[in-house]
């Protein structure tokens, strides 16, 4: 939760801190875009060999590795008086990922059976509170109490630094049932070819790869959209955190609704809606400014989010049907990869279409939403469990 709340704080922050260091609008547009996918240059080729240290040396460590790279970010953010400032302290993001499906499999491994749906559940629910409270907390102490924008980072550096500490002194280490044995590198590529070998994986990765390079695309340009309206003086981090935070917060609630409808009719006819879904309320986003203001803008931003954890919970549902027990350790330490590519993609391509006009990457987003849905209904992979079976000629356990 508190990673999600700082880095959401960087994305709703940082036009207005660019603003600040006195970046030329002609540029700032940009500048953002770019900035947006350096989150994620360095950490993408180290995902791999963090899910592999963490099964052979200690998951522990790794979580705490993560939660110390982020006081060190969101300290250099708070600390940032220049844009390479902030394109540097962007840039060390990366090497702060690579712990979610850490903590998936010390959950997966700690919690009793019968609660396990409900402790996942919970736990993909904390990032989306994460980013949810990230701006409104912003916005209250900016606009209500008079902090500067680098007085924001620092508190969540501060909260950072909290974390570690709960990690290494208030939890236990959970070690996997079979340790990998070998050397790190060969394991990690190992992992990567076993699960890029499974054809519906493939499918799903691509599906998960296509709604995010949708989200990234155009998320960066959100508090954009919400300063044509409330302008860059008082206010304008109150505007962010109403439609960011509350669209955020949204998200989180009705992921858990879109996992039940899911069990009900099957996860990919609700995938499908909700790609659709995700492209009609992203068109509509740098068009409501013009309709309805501030109010229609939350509203949109909401249904967006809805649409956008109901894509998740479904590609998360598919990912637990579809993919054999003996693979599903090595699946969801690589699960965010998808997300990683997406989000130095749709950035950068953002930054390109934006020269068009601020609705661009909005626009170009829904139609990348659109493709995603075609390839769901015009691609049914079978189940792996399946392939499986009809090659060992044997029923899969």
């Amino acid at each position: 939760m508190v990673e999600g709340l700082g880095v959401s704080q960087v994305f709703a922050l940082l036009p207005a801190q660019l603003t600040s260091m006195g970046v030329p609008d002609a540029d700032r547009l940009q500048f953002i875009g770019l900035f947006s996918a350096l989150l994620f240059v360095l950490g993408m080729p180290l995902v791999p060999l963090w899910g592999v240290w963490a099964d052979k040396y200690s998951r522990k460590a790794v979580i705490v590795r993560s939660a110390i790279v982020e006081a060190v970010v969101f300290s250099g953010m708070a600390l940032a008086r220049e844009p390479w400032h902030v394109a540097l302290s962007v840039l060390l993001i990366g090497f702060q990922l690579g712990n979610t499906g850490v903590m998936l499999a010390g959950i997966r491994d700690a919690t009793p059976r019968p609660r396990l749906g409900t402790v996942i559940a919970i736990f993909g629910a904390s990032g989306p509170v994460g980013f949810a409270v990230g701006p409104t907390l912003a916005g209250i102490l900016i606009d209500g109490l008079g902090w500067s924008i680098g007085g924001v980072f620092a508190l969540s550096a501060a909260l950072s630094l909290g974390t570690a500490a709960l990690v290494t002194f208030g939890s236990r280490e959970v070690r996997p049932e079979v340790v990998p044995e070998g050397r790190v590198l060969p394991l990690a590529f190992g992992a990567i070819r076993g699960v890029f070998a499974d054809p519906a994986v493939r499918g799903i990765f691509l599906i998960f790869g296509t709604a995010f390079l949708a989200n990234q695309m155009s998320r960066p340009y959100l508090p954009v959209v919400v300063e044509e309206i409330v302008g860059r003086g008082p206010g304008l981090a109150s505007g962010i955190a109403l439609v960011a935070g509350t669209a955020a917060l949204a998200g989180a609630l009705l992921s858990p609704a879109a996992g039940a409808l899911g069990d009900r009719i099957g996860f990919r006819p609700v995938l499908v809606a909700a790609l659709g879904g995700g492209a009609v309320t992203l068109a509509l986003m740098p068009l409501a400014p013009q309709i309805g203001g501030l109010p229609l803008l939350a509203l949109v931003a909401v249904a967006f989010a809805a649409a956008s954890s109901s894509v998740s919970a479904m590609v998360f549902g598919l990912l637990a049907t579809e993919v054999p027990a003996a693979r599903r350790s090595q699946t969801l330490n690589l699960v965010y990869l998808p997300l990683y590519a997406a989000g130095i993609l749709g950035p950068a391509l953002g930054s390109l279409v934006v020269r068009a006009g601020l609705p661009a990457p909005f626009f170009l987003g829904a139609v990348v939403f659109v493709i995603g849905a075609v390839i769901v209904v015009r691609h049914h992979v079978r189940p792996a469990a399946e392939t499986t079976e009809a090659r060992a000629g044997t029923p899969f356990v």
